[in-house]
């Protein structure tokens, strides 16, 4: 008497697939940020050798960077580090969040702030937002509250 109709379980499999394939996503987004920061330290280390190597500028015709323009790039390099750390943890919870289906509110927060990550989290963030809009994604978020 249970038994639902042949289509809407198909939706229940389907979803739970788009699901688990967002979830696996947002993981490999919280991922890249973490390279990203690689990156980071990567570029602070060669800019820092640049300017505070006084080899590299004798023999040159001008004068080397001011060290002054490598103080204010630094307050870049933190502002750009602390948005790839909290980017990472937010989409690493939000990838543990849609595994769970807890917090939809949440993941689609994250997943607006994604659009502006051209152009994979632009499409991670699109596609999340598609899948979650979803009336039968609702209530799978809303089955596995009351569990």
């Amino acid at each position: 008497m249970n038994e639902l109709p042949p289509l809407l379980r198909d939706q229940r499999k389907m979803d739970a697939e788009h699901l688990k394939l967002l979830a696996l996503f947002h993981f490999i987004i919280a991922g890249l940020a973490l390279a990203g920061i690689g990156f980071l330290f990567l570029h602070y280390a060669v800019m820092n050798s640049l300017v505070f190597n006084p080899k590299l500028w004798e023999g040159q015709k001008g004068n080397p960077p001011p060290q002054e323009f490598f103080h204010i790039l630094k307050w870049a390099y933190a502002g750009i580090g602390t948005l790839l750390i909290i980017g990472s943890i937010a989409n690493l919870l939000s990838g543990l969040w849609i595994r769970g289906r807890r917090n939809r509110p949440f993941s689609l927060v994250i997943a607006g702030i994604n659009c502006i990550q051209i152009p994979f989290g632009t499409a991670l963030g699109v596609f999340t937002i598609i899948v979650l809009m979803r009336d039968s994604v609702r209530e799978l978020y809303g089955l596995q509250g009351h569990q």
